[in-house]
């Protein structure tokens, strides 16, 4: 069994407010959960009108299926015109670990 898990750190547009910030990241993750059926939230900054630390987090059997979802996840997040992706962290979990 193997876990991947993803940490986005996300730069917003034109957001103001708290809830502009949420009418943006619920879409992200919301389409993420749906589309690549991950595990994902909003694990930080959540104090911050123009910032967001989305975690993300998927089990498989396989290391080729779990770097593909991963890979995926990614180029979905970064093809949205509404964010920057400041950094991305990638992490791959195994038995031995």
């Amino acid at each position: 069994m193997y876990v991947g898990t993803l940490s986005f750190d996300l730069l917003l547009g034109d957001v103001r407010s708290l809830k502009e910030k949420r009418s943006v990241v619920r879409p992200i993750v919301a389409e993420l959960a749906r589309k690549y059926a991950v595990s994902v939230a909003e694990v930080g900054d959540q104090d911050l009108h123009r910032r967001a630390l989305v975690g993300l987090a998927v089990v498989s059997g396989d290391t080729g299926h779990l770097t593909d979802v991963l890979d995926r996840c990614e180029r979905l997040v970064a093809a949205r015109p509404e964010v920057e992706l400041l950094s991305v962290r990638r992490r791959i979990h195994g038995d031995d670990d």
